[in-house]
């Protein structure tokens, strides 16, 4: 154990000396460099709290503390444990991500949710990976904008690969996964308050809420999707609405506070037209206040939810900060130059595809800034199969979400799914720039 320990120690000196030997010196003379990357990491902090923490982080961590509160945990296990039934479990879980358009971090709160209720961490880390990798718009794009066969194959590479992930990862932890099976067997299920269709029609509306908010512009100025992203803010209102009678008739909150919060964000909707996020945050506030002052289930829900947030999002920030010290955001440079970047990828070796997979897993990419970046990379000289790599790891992954995943469910297993995802990223990458190159 004492040896253990100075391994440890030796690894960490081993990467501070590497870090200080490969300085890149020359790139900071006059400190330009290293003040910019300081700015690069400020703009991408406020960037991410302006567009994703209001609008996609709390509605999840409402919707995560619901799972611990109106969902029994009987069912998660039936479900999505260890012993449920693996093609309905990961069926489930390998397409979640075509409902939910979410990014790599707004996906955190609900594996949380359920991992914690009980569910397979085999079926919740196909969820894990699939939620943000599986994104329908994003696929559509990534077809349009750099090409059919890139986008056909990001789809079916992230649908296999969901799979594939949480398979080994029950196979690898499959002993703890039988313990804690065996330890929850006996677990009796709470008493129902409400018929399941009524929690199925709380969920579908907070979810709504949390889609429909977070619906990206398309491209292109016309069609299905062009449509529903210039309603979506009237589509957003209608899941609200029905998310708050839910919440006065079957939740049993306060009318009062309900109806109070609705006429507010109303009044709020009419005066802000285009500032949507000042009702939706007038809206954020009256639920949490209706919800902190239940003395029944929503007042454990809001704790809940609250529990969430304490955890993960001091975390996220501050994997945000580094990301963006270190490689900035979208068109914009931080420590690491972004030629470096751009001369890893070209060609299809096995170091390019390794590289473009693992600078894709500590990268923070929003929902749909991919395919921009790699338009960019691609003209730059990167490979086709670097760029599916970099596809496959990069919005499922980022340094933000590690951080937070390792105080969900351990070093040792965040270690494992980090590198599998890096791994099968690499090796795909090169089977794809083979075929394609």
């Amino acid at each position: 154990m004492k040896w253990k320990h100075e391994w440890k120690s030796l690894a960490i000196l081993a990467i501070a000396f590497l870090a200080c030997f490969y300085l890149p010196v020359e790139y900071l003379r006059g400190w330009d460099r290293l003040k910019s990357a300081v700015w690069e990491s400020l703009h991408l902090v406020r960037w991410y709290a302006r567009e994703h923490v209001l609008l996609c982080l709390i509605p999840a961590f409402f919707i995560a503390g619901a799972i611990g509160v109106f969902v029994s945990q009987a069912s998660v296990m039936k479900y999505l444990g260890p012993k449920a039934n693996k093609t309905l479990a990961y069926g489930v879980a390998s397409v979640s991500g075509t409902i939910l358009a979410v990014c790599s971090c707004t996906v955190l709160p609900l594996f949380a949710g359920i991992y914690r209720m009980g569910a397979g961490l085999g079926p919740a880390c196909a969820f894990l990976y699939s939620g943000p990798a599986i994104n329908a718009l994003a696929i559509i794009l990534t077809a349009r904008v750099l090409g059919l066969e890139l986008g056909i194959a990001r789809a079916v590479g992230a649908v296999v690969f969901s799979v594939v992930i949480g398979l080994s990862m029950h196979f690898i932890f499959r002993n703890e996964e039988m313990e804690k099976a065996n330890a929850r067997a006996d677990v009796p299920g709470p008493a129902v308050s409400r018929p399941l269709w009524k929690n199925a029609l709380f969920f579908a509306s907070l979810v709504g809420v949390l889609v429909f908010a977070n619906w990206g512009k398309p491209t292109a100025m016309a069609g299905v999707w062009y449509a529903i992203w210039s309603a979506k803010w009237l589509v957003t209102s209608a899941f609200a609405l029905a998310l708050g009678l839910i919440l006065a008739f079957w939740i049993r909150l306060s009318w009062v506070k309900v109806a109070l919060t609705a006429a507010a964000t109303a009044i709020l909707a009419a005066f802000f037209r285009h500032e949507p996020m000042i009702p939706f945050a007038a809206a954020v506030i009256g639920l949490s206040w209706a919800a902190s002052t239940d003395e029944g289930e929503g007042g454990e829900w809001f704790a809940q939810s609250w529990g969430f947030a304490k955890q993960i999002t001091p975390l996220l920030l501050g994997g945000v900060l580094v990301a963006g010290f270190l490689l900035g955001r979208p068109g914009h440079e931080g420590l690491i130059p972004s030629q470096w970047v751009a001369a890893a990828v070209g060609g299809n070796s096995f170091f390019a595809n390794f590289f473009a997979s693992l600078a894709g897993a500590f990268m923070y990419f929003a929902t749909l800034t991919e395919v921009p970046i790699l338009q960019g990379l691609i003209g730059s000289g990167m490979g086709k199969g670097p760029a599916l790599a970099l596809l496959l790891a990069g919005p499922a992954l980022s340094l933000p979400n590690m951080l937070v995943l390792r105080s969900v469910m351990g070093t040792k297993k965040t270690a494992v799914f980090v590198a599998l995802v890096v791994v099968m990223a690499t090796v795909t990458g090169m089977i794809y720039g083979g075929i394609w190159g």
